[in-house]
């Protein structure tokens, strides 16, 4: 699970997979900011997923996230 304050090669990644489907735009830096929050947030409400919290990346949006982008 990562959530806001994380850092790291994990949030690099789901950064990079969420550049991939045009929802994220800033910096590839490995920092879940504020706006990755919003863009994991949007991703989750646009496929309707449930089970995590919103704007954190749980299980199930990760499931989903990898299923439909490319490893970076």
């Amino acid at each position: 699970m990562l959530q806001r304050g994380d850092h790291g090669e994990q949030v690099t990644e789901l950064q990079e997979r969420l550049r991939q489907l045009n929802l994220y735009g800033d910096q590839v830096n490995g920092s879940f900011t504020r706006p990755v929050e919003d863009a994991v947030r949007n991703y989750q409400l646009a496929r309707g997923i449930q089970g995590d919290t919103l704007g954190v990346y749980g299980p199930a949006t990760r499931k989903s996230l990898e299923g439909e982008t490319s490893e970076p």
